[in-house]
Parts: structure tokens; C-alpha cells; sequence
């Protein structure tokens, strides 16, 4: 080869390489610029690194977390009477619409309704179809409606706060401030035991022997059958004493307060969609209505679930409340909360103490807002009461129009 074409290639390969030398150098700056699809392109793929698998980790956690705080916030809400699930879905589109029918109307349909059997199933699947027609509203509304019965701790501030003043511990009489105190009991027993005392003694010296023996026995057992019946029928005893102290109610005001009280039970009990199990008038002169637990019938030998213990504890509390609403104070709710108590102790799940007061005075409440929702119906319904009308004409006075 010649000198210069040595020369010249010797050059050109200088050339190259310092030109593949600056490349080289640049190369970063090209690699983000002119090359990166074919680059990525022609990589090969690589497996996970730890970043994406901690990333992953991050996101199951972050998902973990979501689910424990949304079962916390429902356990919350169920807590305060309300439920997420339920409050997240959508109303029904196909609610029944009233029908714009009569009094007349609406009497002649309540009294196709056979209450008089005291068959719960079939009272309740007619009136499930009455409301689904239109031709009824207000059974069951309470269950039913846009705030249904759904437990809450109640306390008695907050019992009073919410009613205005008007339901209270004292105006519930369940404040321990009753018109007859334990003192007034020991009182009238003392006194018996002293006068029939004094009668046997003085039998025996004023009296023949045998006739003042034979009274003087017959005294000795008047502070026995006393106590007797002040242990098993206290509001005898107290009745007795608050009339002598001129503390009792006169006949028309008496039964003012059975009918608000049984015209009380009647509309909860309807609004709370129990059927009625029997229905008769007592030894005061006026009906008095008892209810089935659930459309289910007879609870007999059976536990009850939350929501008829809910529905049981209004349905027994509103008797006082509507006296209290009435009349400023109740004075017939004992038996009720005897029969309440015994309730609780049928219940699927364990109720102590402290939630059994929480249930008295939420059941308080509801019946409170129940009654004053629908004062005028409780008003008709008491006249039902007064005028001893059968149940479908009380049932009628609910349903009505006007």
C-alpha cells in the first residue's frame, strides 16, 4: 500500500474513533432524546423488583384499613339507630300510593278484617294488603316509614330534652317521687295493726266471752290480710291511702286516664304493625287491648328477637306517656313495666340492667314521637275508647281521613 493511502487510513480511523470516543460521552444525553422507543423496545423484560412489591403490599394494607374502619363506622351507626347499608339504598320506586276514599269508606274495609279470632298471620297479611292497595296508611308506619324503629341509648336528660320537659322520670313516675312513698305504707300498716289491736282488747272486755273471743279473733287478722294484699296488689293499698289523702282522681277524671292510656297502647301497638290477640272491656268499664309480639302469633315457649323487644318496649311505655302528655303525670303504667321487665327476660340476646333502662326510655321516646306525629288519630281514639267502640271501629278512627 502507499505511504498516503496508509496515511489516509490511519486518518480516517482517527477519525472514527474519536468520533465513537465522543458518542460515547454523549451518549446519555442521546439515549433520553433519540433513541428511547427502540431502546425500550429491544430490552428485555425484567421480574418484580422489591419497590413493586412493596407497593402492593402498601395497597392491600391501605384496602385492609378501608374494610376495618367501614365495619367500625357501621358497628357506630347501628349503635346510634341507624344503619349504612340501609341508608345507602335506594327508596322504593313502587311505594303504595293512599287511595282519596271515605270515612265511610275506610270503616266498611276495617271491619272486613277479622280481628275478633286473634289470628296474628291472618290480620296482619290482610292489612300488609290493605296498605299495599292504598286503602290503609298508617299500619305498620312505624316499622315501615322513614325512620324505622331502630335502638338507641336514651338517657334521661336527653328523654326530657327531646320531649320539651313533657316525658320525664318523674312525669313517667319512674323517678322514685311517687303520691304514696314507702313511708306512707309503713304508716297505714302501723295504724292498722294499732286500731285492730285496740278492737280485739276491747271486744274481749266490753263483749259477752264468746262473741268478744270470735271478734277479737276476726281483728287479729285484719293487719295479716293487710300486708297480704299489700304484697301482692300494692296499688290497692295505694289507692285506698291516696284517697284518703284526697290526692286520687274523681270518677270522670279516672277514666279520662284509663282511656288515654289504653287508647296510648292501641295506636303504638298498630303503628308498630303487632296484631291485636285480644280485645275485651275490663272491671274498669272500658276495653283494654293486648297485642301478639310480631306477626308471627303466639310467643309462647319461644325467645324474642331485637325487633320485637323494640316494638314491645314502645308499645308498653306509650300508656304512660300518654297520660304524661295529657294529664302532666301517669299513674297506670306499674303493670306495664312489670310486664316489660318480664320481656327483657325473654330476649334471644342478654339485656343487663343499664341497657334495660337505655330500651325503657327509648321505648319513651318513640312512643312520644309517635303519639304527637298523629295526635289528631290519638284524639279520635280516645272517643273510640269512651264510646267502647270494637276494634275495627278504633282501627277506622286511625285509618280515617278526615
Amino acid at each position: 500500500m502507499p505511504a498516503f493511502s496508509r496515511k489516509s487510513a490511519l486518518a480516517a480511523t482517527a477519525i472514527v474513533a474519536a468520533t465513537a470516543s465522543s458518542t460515547t460521552a454523549f451518549s446519555p444525553v442521546i439515549s433520553r432524546t433519540a433513541t428511547p422507543s427502540v431502546s425500550n423496545d429491544l430490552a428485555p423484560r425484567s421480574a418484580p423488583t422489591s419497590l413493586s412489591m412493596s407497593a402492593d403490599d402498601e395497597v392491600a394494607k391501605l384496602r385492609a384499613a378501608a374494610q376495618k374502619a367501614r365495619e367500625e363506622a357501621q358497628a357506630l351507626a347501628k349503635s346510634m339507630g341507624k344503619d349504612l347499608e340501609t341508608m345507602d339504598k335506594p327508596q322504593n320506586p313502587k311505594a303504595p300510593v293512599a287511595k282519596d276514599i271515605s270515612n265511610d269508606e275506610v270503616a266498611s274495609i276495617s271491619s272486613s278484617v277479622d280481628f275478633d279470632a286473634g289470628d296474628a298471620v291472618a290480620q296482619t297479611k290482610r292489612l300488609d294488603e290493605l296498605v299495599q292497595s292504598g286503602d290503609f296508611t298508617l299500619w305498620k308506619s312505624a316499622v315501615t316509614g322513614p325512620n324505622p324503629l331502630r335502638t338507641y341509648p336514651v338517657s334521661l336528660d336527653f328523654l326530657s330534652s327531646r320531649t320539651g320537659g313533657q316525658i320525664n322520670g318523674e312525669s313517667l313516675g319512674i323517678s322514685g317521687e311517687m303520691d304514696v312513698s314507702l313511708d306512707d305504707f309503713k304508716d297505714a300498716t302501723i295504724g292498722v295493726t294499732l286500731a285492730s289491736t285496740v278492737l280485739a282488747i276491747g271486744s274481749l272486755i266490753v263483749l259477752p266471752e264468746n262473741i268478744g273471743a270470735t271478734l277479737c279473733y276476726l281483728f287479729a287478722l285484719i293487719p295479716i290480710v293487710f300486708i297480704a294484699v299489700g304484697s301482692s296488689a300494692p296499688g290497692l293499698i295505694a289507692a285506698g291511702i291516696a284517697t284518703t289523702r284526697g290526692t286520687a282522681d274523681d270518677q270522670a277524671k279516672r277514666e279520662d286516664r284509663i282511656c288515654r292510656h289504653e287508647a296510648g297502647h292501641f295506636l303504638c301497638g298498630y303503628l308498630c304493625g303487632l296484631p291485636v290477640k285480644n280485645y275485651e272491656i275490663t272491671d274498669s268499664g272500658f276495653p283494654c287491648v293486648e297485642f301478639h309480639p310480631s306477626g308471627e302469633g303466639e310467643a309462647t315457649g319461644r325467645e324474642l328477637s331485637q325487633e320485637e323487644i323494640a316494638a314491645l318496649s314502645v308499645v308498653a311505655m306509650s300508656g304512660s306517656v300518654a297520660e304524661a302528655l295529657s294529664l302532666g303525670e301517669a299513674k297506670g303504667g306499674e303493670n306495664d313495666l312489670l310486664e316489660l321487665d318480664l320481656l327483657f327476660r325473654r330476649s334471644k340476646e342478654f339485656i343487663g340492667a343499664a341497657k334495660q333502662q337505655e330500651l325503657t326510655r327509648w321505648g319513651a321516646l318513640v312512643a312520644y314521637q309517635q303519639i304527637t306525629a298523629n295526635k289528631n288519630k290519638y284524639e279520635a281514639l280516645v272517643q273510640a275508647f269512651k264510646d267502647k267502640k270494637s276494634v275495627s271501629e278504633c282501627v277506622a278512627a286511625i285509618e280515617g281521613r278526615a
